[in-house]
C-alpha cells in the first residue's frame, strides 16, 4: 500500500493541483455548515493534564463575500460551459440565487460547495462512489445539487444515520437526531459489498427456533426463487421418499445444489401434507441482518468515548468503516476533502485502503497527524501545503496569521492555547500574549513553559520583555518568543537578562527566556527544557515524513543545535545557533564572549 496524502489548504486548489482524473474509488466528505454558531476545536494537554485548551478553528459558515460573488458569476456566467460547469449546475446555481435571500449564508454555501463537487465528479473513478453527510439545513438543496453534477439516476440512497439520541427540549417541534448521508456513484458500474449487522438476542431467540441434534440452532428459510424462473422449474424427490413441486416461480437452486443441501441435512421437510420444502439456515453461519438505508446502530461519539479527540463534529469510526468497507476494496483510494480530525483517514488506514485527507486549518492537519502517529506508529505519508521553507512560511504569516500562529506553535512541540480569530485572547480567554503552551515534569512537579509567536515583519526587544512579563504573570518556569524574522542581537541580549531557570531536581539550567526563529524551526532546533534532548535531525529521503510517535515534522537538511554560554556571575546566558555538530565555531564563541562583555 503507497503512503496516504495530507494536504494543508483549501481543497479546491489542492484538487486541481494534486489530484489527477478519475484517481479515487470513493470519496466522503462532511462539508461544515451551521448558520448560528462556531465550531470550536479541543486539544487535551497530552499525559500532563486533564485540562483543555480550547480554540475556534474555523467559522463553521461560509458568507457572501468577494470570493462567493466571482464563483457565482464563474458558474452562471456565458463562458461557464468552457469553464467545465455543467449547464444543469448553471441552472440551478441562478435559479438558488433567486430564490433564496440574496447573498445570504445559504447561498454562499451552495455556491462555494458547486466547483468542489465538481472536482470531485472529475476525480471519481467510473466505478467510484460518493458518500455527501450533510444535515436537514443543506441536505434538501444539496440533494439538488448532486443531481445537477452526478445525474439523478446515479443516486442510489438517502442513508439515515442517527447520530444522537432523544431530545427533551422541543417544545414546539421534533428533535433533530439524524443526519442525511447521500449516496451517488459516478456510473452504473460502482463497487458495492452488502453489510451486515448482528442479530439481537431477542431477534435470534424468536427466529432461530429449530434444534439439531448437535445444538445448532436454525431458521427455515424459502426455496423459491423471488422471480419467474422457468430452468428451475423441476420436480424434486427427497431423501424421505416424498416429491416436492416448486413454487410458481421455481426453485432458487439448480437441482445438483438441492441434492447437496439434503446429503448435509440441510432440508428441512413438512410435517403438514402439502408444505413446502424450506432450508435450514444456521445461526453460527449467518452474516447477520442486511443493513438497510437507516443507520441507527452506529452511536455518536460521546464525552466518554476512547476515540473522542473533543472535535465537535467527529464522526465516529465504525461508521467510516461501514461506508469504506461497502464502496471499495484493500488498496482502493479513499478521499475526504474537509477531514476534520481525521476519522475517514484512520478508518481507511485501519482497513488497508490508501487515503488522501484535505484541510483548511492547520489544527486539523495537526489533529490528524498527531492521531495517525499515536494510532500507526512509524507510519509515513507525504504532507504538501504545510510551509517547508522561509519563503512558505513568510507567505503563510502575511496571508493568514493565525494559521501561522497554530503552525509554529505546533512546530516547537507545544500546545495551542487560545488564539480566537479577530480577537486578542490569551490563555483561558483572559490573559493576552500566550499563544500555546509547554508542560513537562521535573522533581516530580509540573510546571509550564509559556509560548508567544510573532509572525510580523517588524520583532523588537519590546516583544522580549512582553513575554518576560506573561513568564512572571503566569508564574511560568521559562517563555519561548517565536518569530517569523531573525531576533536582533538587542533582543538577544534582552533574552539574556532574564536568567536561567534551574531544575530542581538534576541542577541543571536552561534559559528562562528563548528566541526560536523560523530560519532555526528549518534548522531543526528544539525548545531546550528538561527531558528534551537537543539533537540534529535530517529529513528523510523524498520528502515522505516518518512519524514515531509524537515526533515533530521533519525540517529540511541543514542542520543546528542550541548553544548557551554560562554566566557565573549571574544566571544568564546568551542562546545561540552553531551551523555544525561537534564544538561551537570560533565565530559563535566570539559573538558569545562579546555579548557577554556589553553586559
Amino acid at each position: 500500500m503507497r503512503p496516504g496524502k495530507l494536504y494543508y489548504g483549501d481543497n479546491l486548489p489542492m484538487l486541481r493541483e494534486f489530484v489527477p482524473d478519475e484517481c479515487v474509488d470513493l470519496v466522503y466528505l462532511d462539508p461544515p455548515f451551521n448558520s448560528n454558531q462556531d465550531y470550536n476545536v479541543l486539544f487535551k494537554e497530552h499525559d500532563l493534564s486533564s485540562s483543555v485548551a480550547q480554540l475556534r478553528a474555523f467559522e463553521d459558515c461560509w458568507h457572501w463575500d468577494q470570493q462567493a460573488q466571482e464563483t457565482y458569476e464563474e458558474l452562471t456566467g456565458p463562458d461557464s460551459v468552457n469553464h467545465g460547469i455543467p449547464p444543469a449546475v448553471s441552472v440551478l446555481i441562478e435559479a438558488f440565487y433567486k430564490a433564496l435571500p440574496q447573498r445570504s449564508d445559504m447561498a454562499a454555501y451552495l455556491v462555494m460547495m458547486a466547483p468542489r463537487l465538481i472536482e470531485l465528479r472529475r476525480v471519481l473513478a467510473r466505478s467510484g462512489s460518493i458518500y455527501l453527510h450533510c444535515d436537514p439545513t443543506a441536505s434538501h438543496y444539496l440533494k439538488l445539487l448532486m443531481d445537477a453534477i452526478f445525474g439523478p439516476e446515479q443516486f442510489r440512497n438517502e442513508i439515515i444515520w442517527k447520530r444522537t439520541h432523544s431530545h427533551g427540549d422541543p417544545r414546539r417541534n421534533f428533535g433533530a437526531v439524524t443526519d442525511t448521508i447521500l449516496f451517488y456513484t459516478r456510473s452504473p458500474e460502482y463497487q458495492f459489498h452488502c453489510q451486515y449487522r448482528p442479530f439481537t438476542a431477542e431477534y435470534a431467540a424468536k427466529r432461530f427456533s429449530g434444534k439439531d441434534e448437535d445444538g445448532r440452532v436454525w431458521q427455515s428459510v424459502t426455496l423459491r426463487s423471488p422471480k419467474p424462473r422457468p430452468n428451475l422449474h423441476y420436480a424434486y424427490h427427497a431423501s424421505n421418499g416424498v416429491t416436492y413441486q416448486p413454487h410458481r416461480n421455481g426453485w432458487s437452486c439448480d437441482p445438483e445444489r438441492m441434492r447437496q443441501y439434503d446429503t448435509a441435512g440441510r432440508l428441512h421437510f413438512p410435517t403438514k401434507r402439502g408444505g413446502q420444502l424450506r432450508l435450514k439456515m444456521y445461526l453460527d453461519e449467518s452474516k447477520g441482518v442486511k443493513v438497510q438505508s437507516l443507520w441507527d446502530d452506529i452511536p455518536p461519539v460521546n464525552s466518554q468515548a476512547a476515540e473522542r479527540l473533543g472535535y465537535p463534529t467527529q464522526k465516529p469510526l465504525a461508521l467510516l468503516e461501514r461506508i469504506i468497507a461497502t464502496s471499495s476494496c484493500p488498496g482502493d483510494v479513499v478521499l475526504d476533502p474537509f477531514c476534520g480530525c481525521g476519522t475517514a483517514v484512520e478508518a481507511a488506514q485501519r482497513l488497508g485502503r490508501e487515503w488522501i485527507g484535505i484541510d483548511v486549518t492547520y489544527l486539523a492537519i495537526r489533529v490528524i497527524r498527531d492521531r495517525l502517529a499515536s494510532g500507526f506508529p512509524g507510519i509515513q505519508y507525504e504532507l504538501a501545503g504545510e510551509p517547508q521553507d522561509l519563503e512558505s512560511a513568510r507567505d503563510l504569516a502575511e496571508t493568514d496569521k493565525y494559521q501561522f500562529q497554530w503552525w509554529a506553535v505546533h512546530r516547537i512541540g507545544a500546545h495551542p492555547v487560545g488564539g480566537v480569530p479577530g480577537r486578542r485572547e490569551g490563555r483561558r480567554g483572559r490573559d493576552r500574549g500566550i499563544d500555546g503552551m509547554i508542560k513537562f515534569r521535573a522533581d516530580g512537579r509540573v510546571y509550564e513553559i509559556v509560548v508567544s509567536v510573532k509572525g510580523g515583519r517588524t520583532v523588537t526587544p519590546a516583544n522580549v520583555r512582553e513575554l518576560h512579563g506573561t513568564v512572571q504573570r503566569e508564574k511560568a518556569a521559562m517563555g519561548v518568543l517565536v518569530t517569523m524574522q531573525d531576533p536582533t542581537q538587542e533582543m538577544r541580549v534582552e533574552a539574556a537578562r532574564a536568567g536561567m531557570w534551574k531544575d530542581p531536581h538534576t541542577g541543571r539550567k536552561y534559559p528562562r527566556l528563548q528566541i526560536v526563529s523560523a530560519s532555526d524551526i528549518f534548522a531543526g532546533r528544539r525548545v531546550d527544557y528538561p527531558g528534551v534532548e537537543i539533537t540534529e535531525t535530517t529529513p528523510p529521503a523524498g520528502g515522505t515524513l516518518v512519524l514515531p510517535g509524537m515526533a515533530l515534522p521533519a525540517p529540511p537538511p541543514r542542520r543546528g543545535v542550541l548553544v548557551t554560554v554560562p554566566e557565573h556571575s549571574s544566571e544568564t546566558a546568551t542562546p545561540l545557533i552553531r551551523e555544525q555538530a561537534g564544538r561551537p565555531s570560533e565565530e559563535a564563541i566570539g559573538q558569545a564572549l562579546r555579548t557577554k562583555g556589553k553586559r
